[in-house]
């Protein structure tokens, strides 16, 4: 797959892991053919679920619903990369100009 797309949480606690881990299960279950949930990380005051896919924009739009289901939308923050390069692109939220993986 082309992209990794990058849902990432403040996490700060135990519970914080919890509701990642709940969120991560939830998406491998939600994402659409051809995309797969390809592990997490937790630290430095965030969580980090890593989606492989050839489609970021579809996938975000899949999982932005997911998001706002579980009351998770508000603080999380959304991009994707091309596997081989670095440098991410924002999806969400509108108007945030960086992102990095900490």
């Amino acid at each position: 797959m082309k992209y990794q797309l990058v849902v990432q949480l403040p996490a700060s606690s135990i519970h914080d892991y919890d509701e990642m881990i709940a969120l991560e299960n939830t998406l491998i279950e939600a994402l659409p053919e051809g995309s797969e949930v390809d592990g997490h990380d937790a630290g430095s005051g965030e969580a980090n679920i890593f989606i492989n896919t050839d489609v970021p924009a579809r996938v975000f739009n899949e999982i932005k619903s997911v998001l706002a289901a579980s009351d998770l939308l508000a603080t999380a923050r959304i991009a994707f990369r091309e596997q081989s390069k670095s440098e991410y692109t924002v999806l969400w939220p509108d108007g945030l100009e960086t992102f990095k993986v900490t």
